[in-house]
């Protein structure tokens, strides 16, 4: 691969010579493969042969990259797959969060970081997982509700949205869009569509969406700040920009030398941020800074027991799930939804349930037509895979309709 001649000028004087080196030459080798399972479905280690990632409790490195479209567990939300840097939050959040709160995930979409979030706050916390952009806010919709857990609302608005609400977070994330150099190994597109011009308007980008987003962080609260990016511009700088413009301390966790994480590469800089470099870390780039909103007007958080109420009360918020999934109504039937067979508050006993072997859970992620095994009750049933519920057929008793949303649905077995 050929990297852009500017940003081989720039990034090279920015890592020196000998980290230089090994980021080029981590273009050689496959990307590593990693995975974060969700507490509360998978049990025990499902990948036995699996490296743990020393800074997240549930995530592991691969030896190999299986074909997770194929395997019902993937689609069951017993696992999510995710970069090994990105992981990092989850030993970020444990470290300075301690309590219940309220959280948002402001650029959340695919969702991983989101699933991260709830999986690390402690028990009580809510978390809203919001996106711009529609598109995107659908995937990130689809991997809210495969996770399960009812803590998490799902949003569809810009930052200054949120801005005209009196919503006040404990944690916001903002994981900002970025120029994506640390992607390069892995995504070409990302190596055509980097431009000076590009991380100029990306950082410029970053400090609106801060900028918008402030007032609805409490007095004392956490900005976690993100990028997948290498470049000064849309990291220190603007980490220095959001301390001194907007009011915040620059805060520290303990960190141990064997995961080679870098931090700051600027010689006059002597505040703490996280850097992932491929070829020194085992993983993508990414860049991390925790960031403590000085105390002003805002002192008290919105109640996390009373946030998806809070969020209800403005129509300008496009909610596009708060956490307790519904049946969809057809004429004066009431079908389940496969949001509901995922969900974490589904109860063992409300509804019939029928296990399938990985060939028909297949099937029936394919939208195929099912027959269930004899002694199986008519009407809506929980299909299962390995104990773990897919979502629901109609049984009709000569055959059952698959119940699986269609935009959902595996194209090619």
């Amino acid at each position: 691969m050929t990297l852009p001649q500017e940003f081989t000028k720039y990034t090279s004087n920015l890592f020196g010579a000998a980290r230089w080196e090994r980021f080029v030459q981590s273009f050689l080798h496959e990307t590593p493969v990693s995975v974060r399972l969700n507490p509360w479905k998978a049990d025990g280690n499902i990948f036995p042969q699996a490296e743990p990632v020393p800074w997240c409790r549930q995530g592991f490195w691969l030896t190999e990259r299986p074909h997770f479209t194929g395997d019902p567990l993937f689609h069951a939300g017993v696992y999510y797959v995710q970069e090994a840097a990105s992981l990092f939050l989850d030993y970020i959040l444990r470290q300075v969060v301690t309590s219940p709160v309220s959280a948002l995930d402001l650029c959340a979409a695919p969702g991983g970081k989101s699933t991260l979030m709830r999986a690390a706050l402690p028990e009580g916390a809510m978390l809203v997982s919001n996106e711009i952009d529609r598109r995107r806010a659908n995937i990130l919709l689809e991997n809210i509700l495969k996770q399960g857990h009812p803590g998490v609302l799902v949003t569809h608005n810009a930052p200054k949205d949120f801005a005209r609400t009196n919503l006040i977070f404990d944690v916001i994330l903002a994981d900002a869009p970025c120029s994506g150099e640390g992607l390069f190994r892995r995504d070409p597109a990302a190596v055509q569509e980097w431009s000076p011009q590009n991380v100029r308007f990306c950082a410029e980008r970053q400090r609106q969406i801060l900028r918008d987003i402030w007032p609805c962080l409490k007095g004392g609260g956490l900005l976690i700040y993100s990028t997948c990016t290498f470049n000064t511009h849309e990291n220190e700088e603007n980490v220095r920009w959001i301390a001194e413009e907007l009011g915040a301390d620059i805060l520290s966790v303990p960190v141990l030398p064997e995961w080679q994480i870098t931090g700051s590469l600027l010689t006059d800089w002597h505040q703490p941020v996280y850097r992932f470099i491929p070829g020194t870390t085992r993983s993508e780039g990414l860049f991390m800074a925790i960031l403590r909103k000085r105390e002003g007007k805002n002192a008290f958080s919105t109640l996390p027991s009373s946030l998806r109420v809070q969020v209800k009360k403005y129509p300008f918020l496009h909610l596009l799930s708060d956490g307790l999934p519904q049946p969809e109504t057809k004429g004066r039937e009431q079908i389940p939804s496969a949001a509901q067979a995922l969900s974490l508050s589904m109860r063992e006993a409300d509804f019939p349930r029928a296990e399938l072997s990985l060939e028909d859970a297949l099937r029936y992620l394919h939208r195929e037509g099912l027959v269930l095994p004899g002694g199986t009750p008519r009407g809506f049933v929980l299909v299962t895979y390995q104990g773990r519920p897919l979502g629901f057929v109609k049984n009709l008793g000569d055959r059952a309709n698959n119940l699986y949303p269609k935009h959902w649905a595996i194209r090619h077995l």
